[in-house]
């Protein structure tokens, strides 16, 4: 099995619901987002899939989030946008994409999610 890992970062705003503290008022973080495949064949040219496609598959997500409050784009209008819940949002839509990219050679394995230097949330199947 090979894996390849790229990183990300980004800038939201988001507030938790059903949430007492401070983090239940609006607030921002610089986000780091990490997405590791996985695959156990290798292309043509003995890659799993080239770094710079990997970055290009991750650019809409960040940017569809990147400067925006994340309640108020879907899913989160309705999901919390918590970190565990954003590390399965970048899941999801990077695995989505890889799947027709790649006619389901590559997947991705986990995401991970920094909300700060020291907390993180990481999301696999």
């Amino acid at each position: 099995m090979y894996e390849v890992t790229v990183e990300a970062e980004f800038s939201s705003g988001h507030y938790l619901r059903n949430y007492r503290g401070k983090c239940e008022n609006p607030h921002g973080h610089n986000y780091k987002v990490r997405v590791t495949l996985a695959g156990a064949v290798l292309d043509e040219a003995g890659l799993l899939l080239d770094f710079k496609l990997l970055k290009q598959v991750m650019r809409p997500v960040i940017d569809r989030i990147d400067h925006q409050m994340l309640n108020d784009l879907e899913p989160f209008t309705e999901l919390n946008p918590s970190a565990e819940n954003i590390a399965k949002y970048f899941y999801d839509q990077t695995n989505q994409q890889l799947a027709g990219m790649t006619a389901g050679r590559v997947r991705v394995k986990d995401c991970t999610i920094w909300e700060t230097d020291t907390t993180t949330a990481t999301y696999y199947e």
